[in-house]
């Protein structure tokens, strides 16, 4: 495959993060020559390589890492949580370090060229209370009331994680029935009392 044919693939699939297989897809050109071209395109200081299979082009707009979030997972979904999510809304000051996803895969931390994304696993039945992002990149993120209750419920199984928050500013929009209604459809009994204490407690600070 030419450079020329591989650059003109991706312009054609007209976002900032692509991936191997589906230049290889979208080509028809195999995955060794597909990636023989992008690795060529790489020394080439046109593209870049954020992650295993996982490229964007080098020149540009600063590319967001949210972008690449929906490429981490090619059998998992997984959506922006936690404090990560909390951050975005404005309801956590505090930069966070990394990018917390909620996922039902395994719990991981993936490392790439624009920041550490840790994969938390989140049971099947609890996995929802997601919405794509309106603002730039096309991601999955937790309602704001999602994004607390996650972090309640994460803390329930790993008791040094969230255990305690930054100071939270909370929004006229931010609805507190909701939260309640997300606690109640946890199906573990005791990590439901678990989380409902711990809301308790953080509904009291002044």
């Amino acid at each position: 495959m030419s450079k020329k044919s591989i650059l003109v693939s991706i312009k054609r699939l007209d976002r900032p993060v692509f991936t191997t297989n589906e230049l290889a897809i979208f080509s028809g050109k195999s995955l060794s020559a597909t990636t023989q071209a992008l690795n060529f395109l790489q020394r080439e200081g046109l593209i870049q390589k954020l992650y295993r299979g996982i490229w964007a082009e080098a020149i540009g707009a600063r590319l967001s890492p949210y972008s690449v979030i929906p490429f981490l997972f090619p059998r998992h979904r997984a959506y922006l949580s936690f404090i990560s999510a909390l951050h975005l809304y404005g309801i956590v000051e505090q930069i966070p370090q990394e990018f917390t996803l909620a996922s039902t895969s395994h719990t991981k931390s993936i490392q790439t060229k624009i920041g550490t994304f840790y994969v938390h696993h989140i049971t099947a039945s609890f996995f929802k209370g997601f919405v794509w992002h309106k603002g730039g990149g096309n991601f999955l993120i937790a309602e704001p009331e999602k994004a607390l209750v996650d972090c309640l419920y994460l803390s329930a199984f790993k008791k040094n994680q969230f255990a305690y928050f930054p100071e939270l500013y909370f929004p006229k929009s931010f609805q507190f029935k909701k939260v309640k209604e997300w606690v109640k459809k946890i199906s573990n009994s005791k990590v439901r009392v678990y989380v409902q204490k711990k809301l308790d407690l953080l509904l009291k600070k002044p």
